[in-house]
């Protein structure tokens, strides 16, 4: 049986400001870059070493590129959870050219802020129409008697 994944995980400092396009269709996707980056200490000089490795990230899935587009700044740490891809496409001058980056589609793929929120930001990201009993629990103890015989 033939089985192959095309999965990546990176986690890394957003490299510029996000930018949304939207397409004829309606669809949209938001395009920016992470930094990760490995550092180590050289065994022969002793001397502190690093590598940082750039990826373009696209992502088409709607609910996450309304939260990439609100919330991600440049400089904050992000978790990406997509698939690699390369594309064709030709320049103004008709050369081909192509394009890998890591892709969260519309019904796949992770983003998570990993950086502290910005408090306003987090209030408006409360629903508190819907707001659950349990969201108010801070590890105090609470009183659940009721009626109910089990």
């Amino acid at each position: 049986m033939a089985y192959s994944i095309n999965k990546v995980i990176l986690v890394g400092n957003v490299g510029n400001e996000p930018e949304l396009k939207t397409f004829q269709s309606g669809d949209r996707v938001i395009n920016f870059s992470i930094a990760t980056s490995e550092s180590w200490k050289d065994k022969e000089s002793g001397e502190q070493k690093s590598i940082t490795e750039w990826h373009k990230i696209a992502i088409f899935n709607n609910a996450l590129v309304e939260i990439a587009d609100k919330y991600i700044k440049k400089g904050m740490k992000v978790y990406v959870e997509g698939q690699v891809q390369t594309r064709k496409w030709q320049d103004s001058s008709g050369n081909d050219r192509y394009t890998t980056e890591i892709v969260l589609q519309k019904y796949r793929g992770e983003l998570v802020l990993l950086d502290k929120a910005d408090p306003k930001s987090v209030e408006s990201i409360k629903n508190t129409e819907n707001k659950s009993p349990i969201d108010d629990f801070n590890g105090k103890s609470i009183n659940l008697d009721d009626d109910i015989p089990f």
